[in-house]
C-alpha cells in the first residue's frame, strides 16, 4: 500500500476522536499501532493489515459511549472500517481481514481471534490497559465517571461498574490483574509479565501510602 494513501485513511480515522475521552482518545490508537507494529514483527504478519486495523480499531468507540454501550464499537467499527476501505479501493481481500481483526478485538460474544493479525491487534489493545499506561488510563477512566480515588476494602462484587462508588481498584482487581493470562502472541505476553509486575508493585505501595506506611 502506496504510504500516501495510508495516511488518507490515517487522516480520516482521526476525525472520529475530535472530542474523545482522554482514556480513549488518538493518543491510544497511537500506542495501540507502535504495540502492535512491534509484536507484529516478531510474528511474521502481514504489517499492512496490522496498521490499518490498529488506526481504525476503535472509529465505533463514540457511537458505543452515545448508546451507553448498546452498539459495540468492535462490531459498528468493522462496518464503519469496511466502509472507508472500500471508498480508498483497498483490494477486498485485505479489507476482510482488516475487519475480522476489528470485530475480534474486544473477544466479546465467543468472538476469538484466529487469524495472526486478530491476535496481534488484541494483544496490542489489551496491554494499553495494563502497565504504567494502564494505571494512568485508569484513573483517567475513574475522573471522567467521577468515580472514586480508592477504597481498598471495595466489595468487587457488589460495587457496580462505571458507578460513583467504582474504583481503579476495582477494576484492578476484577480485569487488569488477569489480563496477561489473556494474551495470544509470544511478543504480547512477554510484554505483559513486565507490565503486570509493575502493576502488582504499585497497588502494593499505594496501599502503604494510603494508610500512612510510606
Amino acid at each position: 500500500m502506496k504510504r500516501d494513501l495510508f495516511e488518507k485513511i490515517k487522516e480520516e480515522a482521526k476525525t472520529y476522536f475530535k472530542n474523545a475521552k482522554g482514556s480513549h482518545d488518538w493518543s491510544h490508537v497511537e500506542r495501540v499501532y507502535n504495540l502492535a507494529l512491534r509484536i507484529g514483527k516478531k510474528e511474521k504478519a502481514d504489517l499492512e493489515v496490522i496498521k490499518l486495523a490498529a488506526i481504525l480499531h476503535d472509529i465505533g468507540r463514540k457511537i458505543e459511549d452515545e448508546t451507553n454501550g448498546k452498539i459495540d464499537h468492535a462490531e459498528i467499527g468493522a462496518k464503519m472500517a469496511k466502509e472507508i476501505l472500500e471508498k480508498y479501493n483497498v483490494e477486498k481481500e485485505k479489507i476482510e481481514k482488516v475487519v475480522y481483526c476489528i470485530q475480534t478485538h474486544r473477544f466479546r460474544k465467543n468472538k476469538i481471534p484466529e487469524t495472526k493479525e486478530a491476535k496481534v491487534l488484541f494483544d496490542a489493545d489489551k496491554l494499553d490497559s495494563i502497565g504504567a499506561i494502564g494505571i494512568g488510563r485508569a484513573f483517567l477512566f475513574a475522573g471522567e465517571i467521577g468515580a472514586k480515588f480508592y477504597d481498598k476494602d471495595v466489595d468487587v462484587k457488589k460495587i457496580k461498574e462505571y458507578s460513583r462508588d467504582d474504583t481503579v481498584y476495582r477494576e484492578y482487581m476484577v480485569k487488569l490483574r488477569k489480563i496477561k493470562n489473556k494474551m495470544f502472541t509470544k511478543e504480547g505476553k512477554r510484554i505483559a509479565e513486565e507490565r503486570h509486575r509493575f502493576m502488582v508493585e504499585f497497588f502494593k505501595r499505594l496501599d502503604k501510602e494510603v494508610e500512612g506506611k510510606l
